[in-house]
């Protein structure tokens, strides 16, 4: 079978190098579902795949990791969905593990090598062989075959295709964003939860902090429009970072009335800022890392006064959620009109995902989602 493909070759520096290509797809195995792709999510960690450089991950390959399509084909032993189903596809994991038994699949102790490394001749173009199933699913494609752990069928509550383009980003990104608010954080109205950047995640962050009625949201950001749609999601406060002059803890410390964040998210991964927010959350809060640093970051902590403190850090993946559970209840969400993740995304052909990339890294753009 042949598909049109988005394919990620050996990057030229950090410069990544995607081109649009005709590609031969291998047969489906017995676990396998061949999908139609309606529309995929651009997330940052496909950019971070697709500019590390060739001598610690592997190249050519098709990245996407937030589809949303319609069965075409079913292996054997797939019981998850049938042809014709509409169905969203997040990360996949292994079921058996002692995380996945206990109902963390996104710790499951096989992720790395199933959700990143994929497989290596699932394309092929000219002669060349391609990797795919990353995360299970590589949806950057018309066509692609995915993995049966991966899919999340939704037939019995989509109403559209429409709402496929809508609802894609749901199985990476914006769960990632509400799971981590509602399941690692456990956010309450007690609670005053500070975003540090209000990307797509961040957003989410904001969003599902207010469904849970946190008493103070602050939204942290360097982009005057990105602040902007924050307040409007549920943000009561925000801070410019671009701001001259501006004391992110000091503001935080005002806001607060001298406590600190109960709960802090970071989303960038950046160390300056990772350390501001460390520094400004208060006695026993929670500090969680969202966002993906360098490979090689790492943070000095000064033991003593920070077990004074009380404070926790955290790491997560994905919100720590079971997609198959939370992917609905984030559509129920929207339903509600709790949960507008329309606000945040864009649409783009494939002939524009150089656009899409440039306009998600100057903001313009907070969710592009590419329209097959």
């Amino acid at each position: 079978m042949e598909t049109k493909i988005i394919a990620a070759y050996e990057p030229q520096g950090n410069i990544p190098d995607f081109r649009i290509q005709q590609a031969s797809l291998r047969a489906i195995n017995s676990d396998e579902l061949l999908i139609r792709i309606v529309a995929t999510g651009v997330c940052h960690t496909d950019l971070i795949f697709s500019t590390w450089p060739a001598d610690q991950i592997p190249y050519p390959k098709v990245l996407g990791h937030e589809g949303s399509g319609i069965v075409v084909r079913a292996g054997s032993n797939v019981t998850r969905a049938r042809i014709g189903d509409s169905v969203l596809l997040s990360f996949q994991s292994c079921k058996s593990c002692h995380d996945c038994k206990e109902g963390h699949p996104s710790f499951c102790s096989k992720f790395t090598e199933t959700n990143y490394g994929g497989e290596a001749a699932a394309y092929n173009v000219d002669g060349q062989d391609l990797r795919g199933s990353f995360f299970g699913q590589s949806s950057f494609a018309e066509m692609a075959i995915v993995k049966e752990t991966s899919v999340v069928t939704v037939s019995s509550i989509i109403k559209t295709e429409e709402e496929l383009k809508i609802f894609a980003p749901l199985g990476c990104g914006f769960q990632t964003g509400a799971g981590t608010v509602e399941n690692v954080a456990q956010a309450s109205e007690s609670d005053i939860l500070v975003v540090l950047g209000l990307g797509g995640v961040g957003l989410v962050s904001i969003m599902t902090a207010k469904l849970k009625r946190c008493k103070t949201i602050i939204g942290i950001d360097r982009l005057p429009d990105r602040l902007d749609l924050a307040k409007t999601l549920g943000a009561t406060h925000v801070i410019n970072t671009s701001e001259k002059d501006i004391d992110v803890r000091k503001e935080i410390l005002t806001i607060t009335g001298g406590q600190g964040s109960t709960i802090t998210i970071d989303t960038t991964g950046n160390l300056d800022i990772i350390r501001t927010g460390m520094d400004f959350t208060g006695n026993r809060g929670q500090f969680i890392f969202i966002g993906v640093p360098p490979i090689d970051a790492m943070l000095d902590v000064h033991i003593i006064p920070f077990m004074q403190s009380g404070k926790i850090i955290r790491g997560t993946i994905e919100g720590d959620v079971t997609p198959s559970e939370y992917i609905p209840q984030m559509i129920k969400w929207y339903r509600e009109g709790n949960f507008p993740i329309d606000k945040l995304v864009s649409f783009y052909k494939p002939d524009e995902f150089e656009t899409a990339l440039k306009d998600m890294k100057s903001g313009k753009t907070v969710k592009p989602v590419i329209i097959w």
